[in-house]
């Protein structure tokens, strides 16, 4: 634990102060895997359309990799093959993938291959492949909103982090270290993370002393108040030494649990077709990815039919648009294992702020909205 004795320790009413609900027009950053999937560019492009509301001083790309779920899956179809001879962390991935293996097999995927789970070579790459794609992407959704942000969106890690004393240097882990630094406790920067943390974690690292200075706004996992259950968060597991320091270094945060909070944010077919599709070229282009989802070769799934797909990301940006929008309170910081579950500690934590519930329909809304103003 010796990297935490680098970071100040901010007092009660530090902390109280970072983390009331914000109002007026907030600075902020955004940190995105934005080709990880298809939510980040939904979220990127209403950020991008509430700026009476947000002044967005950045947008750094993320690194992602799926690389994990595949050798994962490839695991479990092994301890499907042979359960006598499978150990027990296989059989345990197995009851995680035994459903996306049936589907897999009933359409003739062979989960070797690599082109046939991932035809848009997007998803299993490298995690610097991962963040070149979504530097690319901000930078075409920018230009399908009609926005010049070319200037103000920055390349990310090239890798995950391997300890605490090689923070990943990169030009979003650098801007965000000097952006930070013109914040101040009275008004601080808003980093809003909807990916690994690996950027955020290294600016951390970099220069301890911005805690003082920003409130990270993230978005993963379970809520801190469910410590029995290890499911797979992909912004958690893929760099667990960024999600561990994120709560234990002391910086305010505000965790937005996907699971049960973020996940009553899903969209069907017929509401992208009646409120996304023809609102300009972003409309048509979120409905595209939405209808060329490449998560659906890797998961096995055919077609729309009866389905709906969570647009997991857009929490942060509704949390800072209107607090009221995602309900939260305040607790002591939990500590996140390396195993990926919660744990109360004896001794009180400093404060976090967390996600309780949300406003499904409010957030749709704002946005359809917006989309269409834009596309006017």
């Amino acid at each position: 634990m010796k990297h935490l004795s680098r970071f100040p320790k901010l007092s009660a009413a530090q902390y109280q102060h970072k983390l009331q609900l914000p109002s007026g027009r907030r600075r902020c950053v955004i940190d995105t895997d934005a080709r990880n999937e298809i939510d980040d560019q939904f979220a990127l492009a209403w950020a991008l359309l509430s700026q009476d509301a947000l002044n967005i001083e950045a947008v750094y790309a993320a690194p992602y990799s799926f690389l994990r779920r595949w050798h994962e899956l490839q695991a479990a179809a092994r301890a499907k093959a042979n359960p006598d001879n499978a150990s027990d962390e296989h059989k345990a991935l197995l009851a995680t993938y035994e459903a996306q293996l049936s589907r897999l097999e009933r359409t003739g995927v062979d989960i070797s291959d690599r082109a046939q789970l991932d035809p848009q070579a997007v998803t299993l790459v490298e995690p610097g492949r991962g963040m070149e794609l979504s530097y690319r992407e901000i930078l075409l959704v920018c230009e399908k909103i009609g926005i010049d942000f070319e200037s103000k969106v920055f390349r990310g890690s090239d890798r995950y982090l391997e300890n605490y004393d090689a923070p990943v240097v990169s030009e979003a882990a650098a801007h965000l270290v000097e952006t930070a630094r013109t914040a101040s406790a009275e008004s601080p920067l808003y980093v809003l993370a909807i990916g690994a943390l690996t950027n955020v974690a290294s600016a951390l690292l970099l220069a301890p002393e911005i805690i003082e200075r920003v409130v990270v706004v993230w978005t993963a996992g379970y809520p801190t108040t469910i410590t029995n259950i290890a499911q797979p968060s992909f912004n958690m597991e893929q760099d667990m030494l960024a999600s561990q320091l994120l709560f234990d270094c002391g910086v305010p945060l505000v965790y937005l649990p996907g699971f049960h909070v973020g996940a009553q944010l899903s969209l069907s077919l017929p509401e992208m077709a009646a409120w996304v599709k023809g609102a300009g070229e972003i409309g048509d282009y979120l409905y595209w990815l939405y209808t060329n989802n490449p998560h659906f070769h890797f998961l096995g799934l055919k077609g729309h039919f009866g389905r709906s797909w969570i647009i997991w990301d857009l929490i942060n940006i509704a949390w800072l648009i209107k607090p009221g929008w995602v309900p939260t309170y305040l607790k002591d910081s939990p500590y996140l294992s390396v195993d990926r579950r919660w744990y109360r500690l004896a001794s009180p934590r400093h404060p976090i702020r967390e996600g309780l519930d949300i406003n499904r329909d409010a957030i749709f809304r704002d946005f359809f909205r917006k989309l269409a103003a834009a596309a006017r």
